[in-house]
Order: structure tokens, then C-alpha cells, then sequence
């Protein structure tokens, strides 16, 4: 089960959305043909109508893929329109946030193969990372499958149990507003000591996405390169002595942000 296969048996996507659009950009520039695809969307964009897929048209019977981008809230009435797909070859992929597999299972059918997704939202721009989960009727080719479809939006990981996608959520799911939070907060402590407030922005999204882009170039892991620019007694130290306090720094904080997140994603998940 490969491109080939979507290809000649047609891929249906559910919600064409930013994450949607950004899923089908990377497929087609990656050469599957637009008469392949089949999108269900009520306000279809400009852009998407310009791409030459099927677009609220009759679908294929048996798609080898079913991938859903709709909000969950929307799920409920779009997902029953394709339980005649379910129980079958069709291969059922949810980036929908938040949605358990046993949702799916219950409206599809308890055979359908589906597997479930946490992008995050640097999938935007093709940098996104997302960890996917299949159920026991995915085999290991349509495992490659979803994750060769994820794969045009970024890396992407495999989880070993569903149990640890609320997990995932709490730290690639909704980390990047704790990083866009960040950069704020760095550009008003620039500000505080003088700087313009344009420069302190200037300054503050360039280190945060430069040094994001060294930690994952480079060989050394992050504890390292944060010890080779950090002088005894320097500048950097003098800041570090505040960010990893243990009660009041980086380890403490992040430890409950994360878990925050993380208990809610399982409150929402059980309703």
C-alpha cells in the first residue's frame, strides 16, 4: 500500500481547512495527481478550487484513504455520510484533535481500520511534527501510508499506545503557543531594558527560531549546546541562575504547563 495505490483508488478528505490545505499542497507538489482527490468542504477557498480535485462531488466507493481534518465539533454530522466506507479496505486517518479511536470505531464500525493523529499547527509551513497511533486492524502498510500522507507537513513519530497521545497533545500539540508565548514574553523583557519594541521583536523571534533550528541541526543535544555558550560567571550564566530555579524557573513551570494541558486533553477525550 504506497502513493500508487491513493492514486489509483483515490484519496477523500474531510475539512480543507489550514491544516487541510496545507496537507493537500504537499501532496500534489509531491505529484499526486489532483484527479485523485476528493475534498468535502462547505466553503471551499479560492485556492482550493484553483487545484483541479473533486470538490463536494460523488466519492469513490472504496477510497484507500479517508483523511479527516474537520473540527470535532463538526465530526458528528459529517463523519455518518461516510460510514458506508467503514469495515473495509478503506484506510480512515483523523488529525481531528481530541477524538479517541473508539469515537470512530462506534460510528464506522469496529472493524474499520483508523488511524488517529496529532499534528501541530508549523504543519503550516511544512515543519510540522506529528505522532500517529493506528488501531488493531491497521497492517504495517497502511501504517507507512498515513504516515507517508503526514510525512508532507513534517516529521513524523509513532506512538506505541493511544494512552500517550494526551501527552503528545500537552507538549507538540499545543507547544507552540508556550514557544509563541515566549517570544512575546523575551521581546517585553527586551523592551523593559530600553530597546524599541519593533527591534525587541526583531530580536526575539530570530533567537527563538534560530536557536530552534541549531538544536535540531546540530549533533550535540540541547543540555550541551545550552553549556558551551554559557561563560563561568558571564552573561548567560547570570541568566540561566534564574530560568532553571527549580521552584520558580523553566523545570517547575514547564512541568505543570505540560501537565495542565495534559489532564485536559483526558477531561475532553472522556466528555
Amino acid at each position: 500500500m504506497d502513493m500508487d495505490h491513493v492514486a489509483s483508488n483515490g484519496l477523500v478528505l474531510l475539512g480543507c481547512g489550514k491544516m487541510g490545505s496545507a496537507m493537500l499542497a504537499g501532496w500534489l507538489k509531491q505529484g499526486l495527481p489532483s484527479g485523485s482527490v476528493w475534498v468535502i468542504d462547505p466553503n471551499p477557498s479560492d485556492w482550493l478550487q484553483s487545484t483541479g480535485v473533486h470538490i463536494n462531488a460523488d466519492l469513490p466507493n472504496t477510497p484507500a484513504v479517508v483523511l479527516i481534518a474537520v473540527k470535532p465539533q463538526m465530526m458528528g454530522a459529517a463523519l455518518p455520510t461516510l460510514a458506508a466506507m467503514g469495515n473495509g479496505e478503506t484506510v480512515f486517518v483523523s488529525v481531528a484533535a481530541g477524538t479517541p479511536i473508539a469515537q470512530f470505531e462506534k460510528v464506522l464500525g469496529a472493524q474499520t481500520p483508523i488511524v488517529r493523529a496529532m499534528p501541530n499547527t508549523p504543519a503550516a509551513i511544512g515543519r510540522g511534527i506529528t505522532a500517529i497511533i493506528g488501531n488493531t486492524h491497521v497492517s504495517d502498510a497502511a501504517l507507512d501510508l498515513a504516515e507517508a500522507l503526514l510525512a508532507a507537513v513534517g516529521q513524523v513519530v509513532r506512538l506505541e499506545s493511544e494512552t500517550q497521545m494526551d501527552a503528545v497533545t500537552g507538549l507538540s500539540g499545543s507547544g507552540p503557543a508556550y514557544v509563541f508565548h515566549l517570544i512575546e514574553t523575551l521581546a517585553a523583557a527586551g523592551q523593559a531594558q530600553g530597546l524599541s519594541a519593533d527591534l525587541a521583536m526583531q530580536l526575539a523571534k530570530a533567537t527563538v527560531a534560530g536557536a530552534g533550528a541549531l538544536a535540531e541541526a546540530a549533533t550535540e543535544d540541547p543540555a550541551q549546546l545550552r553549556v558551551n555558550v554559557t561563560s563561568p560567571n558571564g552573561t548567560t550564566q547570570a541568566a540561566l541562575e534564574v530560568l532553571m530555579d527549580e521552584t520558580n524557573g523553566f523545570p517547575a513551570l514547564l512541568k505543570r504547563a505540560v501537565k495542565a494541558a495534559t489532564d485536559r486533553s483526558k477531561e475532553l477525550a472522556n466528555g
